[in-house]
C-alpha cells in the first residue's frame, strides 16, 4: 500500500502519537477575574466624582450642599436596587452583555454633565444614568463571576474584585481634582467617559459567560463537579422570589441592616462628604481628594487580606472587628481636620482604608452560606440596603453641613451606628452546609 506523504512516518520516530494539546499554565478563571477587575475599576471611576464635583457646581450653579447631594443619593440608591436584577439578568443573558451595557450607560451619564444647565439634568446624570449603570456593574457582580468561576479561592477572588471596585473609585479622585481644578469639571467629566468607554471592547473580546462555554471546570472543581441548571426565565421574577424567601430569615435582616451601616459610614459619608469637609477646614481639595486615594490604596491591601481571612475563620466574628475598628476610627476623625496633611490625619486614612470595604468577602461568604444557589441574587439585595444607607447618609449630611456649618455630627452619629452593627454581626448564628443548601431551594421561585 502506498503511504501519501502526511501518513509516512518520520525517519527515527515512526510511532509518535500527535502531540496532546497543551493545557493553560494559568487557568481561564484567573483572566476572567483579571478583565472582571477592571471592568470593575472602570465602572468606578464616575463614582468618585461627587466629592470633588460639589463646589464646583456650588459656585457654577449656586445649588446648595442638599440639592448636589440629593443627586448623589439617589444615584447611590439606584446603585444599589439594580445589583439583583442585574445580576438576575446575567444568569439569564450573559455577564458580557449586561456589563457592557452597563459600562455604556455610565459613559453616556458621565459625557452629558457636561450639557446640563439645571439641577433636574443632574439628577438625570449623576443619579439615574450612571445609578443605573454603576448598579449594574456592582459587587453582585462580582459575586457572580466569583461563584461560576471559582470553588477554591471563594474568598480571594471576592475580596480583590471588590478592592478593585472600592479603589478604582478613589484612586481616580487625585486625577479628576487636578482636571477640575485646571480644565475645570466638564474635562473631568469627559476623561471618565473616555475611560469607561475604553473598557468595553476589552469586556467584549475577553470576558466569557461561564468555564463550560470554553470547556473548562471552574477553577478548583473536580470530576464529581455539575455545572448548574440554565436560570428561567423572568429575571425580575426570579430576583423578587430570591428576596421573598430570603426576606422569612432572619439572616438577612441582620446581614441587610449591618450592610446598610456599611454603606452609611463608607459611600455615603467618607466618600462624599470627606473633601468638601476637609476643605472646610482650609486643606486644597487635590490634597483631600489624595487622601482619599490613599485610601484606597490601603482598601486594596485590606479587602484582599480579608478576603484571605474569610477562606479560614469565621466571617460573622470578622464583620464584628471591621465594624468596631471602622466606628472608633470615625469617632475620632472630627479632631483630626486641620488646614495640612498632619500625621495623625495619615494614621487614619491608613487605619480607615484598611477596613474601607473588608466588610464585603465575609458578607458574601455568609449570603452563600445561607441562601446556596440563590446566594449571589441575594447579596444583591443585601447591597441595595447598603446602598440605602449610603444614600440616606449622603443626603442627611449634605443638610447636616447647610444647618450646622460643618459635618461633625454625621462623622459621631456614623461612629455609634457602626458599634451597632458591629453587635448585630455577633447575633448572626451559623448554619451546617447541609442547611444552607436547603434555604437555597427554598429561595428559589418555583
Amino acid at each position: 500500500m502506498t503511504q501519501t506523504a502526511s501518513s509516512r512516518p518520520v525517519p527515527g520516530r515512526p510511532h509518535d502519537p500527535p502531540p496532546a494539546t497543551p493545557r493553560p499554565r494559568v487557568h481561564r478563571a484567573w483572566w476572567v477575574a483579571l478583565v472582571c477587575f477592571v471592568a470593575l475599576v472602570g465602572a468606578a471611576g464616575f463614582r468618585a466624582t461627587p466629592s470633588v464635583f460639589i463646589d464646583p457646581l456650588q459656585r457654577e450653579f449656586g445649588w446648595s450642599h442638599g440639592t448636589i447631594s440629593a443627586a448623589v443619593s439617589l444615584n447611590v440608591l439606584l446603585y444599589g436596587l439594580t445589583a439583583p436584577f442585574a445580576s438576575a439578568l446575567m444568569e439569564r443573558y450573559g455577564i458580557r452583555r449586561v456589563v457592557s451595557c452597563a459600562l455604556l450607560l455610565v459613559a453616556a451619564g458621565s459625557g452629558l454633565t457636561v450639557f446640563m444647565e439645571a439641577s433636574w439634568q443632574l439628577l438625570l446624570c449623576w443619579g439615574v444614568l450612571v445609578g443605573l449603570g454603576t448598579g449594574s456593574m456592582a459587587l453582585a457582580f462580582a459575586a457572580t463571576v466569583t461563584h461560576r468561576w471559582f470553588v477554591r479561592r471563594q474568598g480571594l477572588v471576592s475580596g480583590v474584585l471588590t478592592a478593585g471596585g472600592a479603589a478604582g473609585q478613589l484612586v481616580f479622585l487625585p486625577l479628576i481634582a487636578l482636571l477640575v481644578q485646571g480644565p475645570g469639571w466638564r474635562a473631568a467629566s469627559l476623561v471618565v467617559c473616555g475611560a469607561a468607554l475604553a473598557v468595553v471592547p476589552l469586556v467584549a473580546w475577553l470576558l466569557r459567560d461561564r468555564p463550560e462555554d470554553v470547556g473548562l471546570l471552574p477553577y478548583g472543581a473536580d470530576e464529581h463537579y455539575r455545572p448548574p441548571e440554565p436560570a428561567p426565565a423572568g429575571a425580575a421574577r426570579r430576583a423578587l422570589g430570591a428576596l421573598a424567601g430570603a426576606a422569612r430569615t432572619r439572616v438577612f435582616w441582620l446581614l441587610a441592616g449591618t450592610f446598610a451601616i456599611c454603606g452609611a459610614s463608607t459611600n455615603g459619608l467618607v466618600g462624599t462628604h470627606f473633601v468638601p469637609a476637609a476643605h472646610d477646614h482650609g486643606m486644597s481639595v487635590p490634597a483631600a481628594a489624595s487622601l482619599l486615594a490613599v485610601i484606597g490604596v490601603f482598601d486594596l491591601a485590606g479587602t484582599i487580606a480579608s478576603g484571605w481571612f474569610t477562606d479560614r475563620f469565621d466571617a460573622r466574628r470578622l464583620l464584628a472587628v471591621y465594624y468596631a475598628l471602622r466606628g472608633l476610627s470615625l469617632l475620632f476623625l472630627p479632631l483630626l481636620f486641620t488646614d495640612s496633611v498632619q500625621p495623625p490625619m495619615v494614621f487614619f486614612i491608613v487605619f480607615y482604608g484598611l477596613d474601607w470595604v473588608a466588610t464585603v468577602p465575609p458578607t458574601i461568604a455568609l449570603c452563600r452560606a445561607h441562601f446556596g444557589a440563590e446566594g449571589a441574587i441575594v447579596f444583591g439585595w443585601v447591597l441595595a440596603s447598603h446602598q440605602a444607607g449610603a444614600a440616606i447618609v449622603a443626603f442627611l449630611a449634605g443638610l447636616a453641613r447647610d444647618a450646622f456649618g460643618s459635618y461633625d455630627v454625621a462623622w459621631v452619629a456614623s461612629g455609634a451606628l457602626c458599634a451597632a452593627a458591629a453587635l448585630m454581626a455577633l447575633v448572626i448564628r451559623a448554619r451546617p452546609q447541609g442547611a444552607a443548601r436547603a434555604a437555597g431551594r427554598a429561595a428559589a421561585p418555583g
